[in-house]
């Protein structure tokens, strides 16, 4: 069974090693990640970050979708079939085409900070809100990534839940969606433990 992990940037995610995931399976990541890691797999949808992802020669020597991508710069065409669905989901989707049958999303906090404020990791840098703002709207991003589940009946999704993690409804739902505790992930691979 090949095996991916999806990051988002959710603070949820701050506590774990990232570097770990990639000795466990493709990592796929989100617009500023690439400021701490190189995933396998980078998506932004968002123009501002996409150029400048772009511009840096990131796409040149890594795999980076886009909407609107440069190709001289070596940038990909998101999959049509995703490519109005924000960077997180677009994420996920890409690891399903890529035949990845068990699908581990972290950082996919999806609700605000405990004070009620926007949370991501990269708040107050280039690109993103402050971390005064208000929480961002996550509906979209739930509608999607249910979609997602729909196509790929035969995948696992496991959604790794923390602190900050909103749980969603309609995420709870899906069928072939299975939620599994931060610090109990946190464990099986800092400990070598099965996943």
């Amino acid at each position: 069974m090949t095996r991916a992990f999806v990051i988002g940037n959710g603070i949820s995610r701050k506590g774990v090693d990232l570097t770990n995931l990639k000795q466990l399976g493709k990592v796929y990541g989100c617009n500023a990640l690439y400021r701490e890691l190189t995933p396998d797999v980078l998506v932004a949808t968002d123009r501002p970050i996409a150029t400048a992802i772009q511009e840096s020669g990131y796409a040149k020597n890594n795999r980076f979708y886009t909407r609107k991508p440069d190709p001289q710069l070596g940038a990909l065409l998101l999959p049509e079939a995703y490519r109005g669905y924000s960077s997180g989901p677009n994420a996920v989707g890409l690891a399903c085409l890529d035949k990845n049958l068990s699908i581990y999303m972290l950082g996919f906090d999806m609700g605000p900070t405990k004070d009620n404020l926007f949370n991501n990791i990269y708040a107050d840098t280039e690109f993103y809100k402050t971390s005064e703002y208000p929480p961002t709207f996550v509906g979209n991003w739930v509608d999607q990534l249910v979609r997602i589940a729909e196509d790929f009946p035969k995948t696992q999704f496991i959604r790794i839940y923390g602190e900050t993690t909103a749980r969603i409804a309609k995420l709870d739902s899906i069928a072939n969606m299975e939620h599994l505790d931060l610090r109990a992930f946190i464990d099986r691979i800092n400990n070598k433990k099965d996943l």
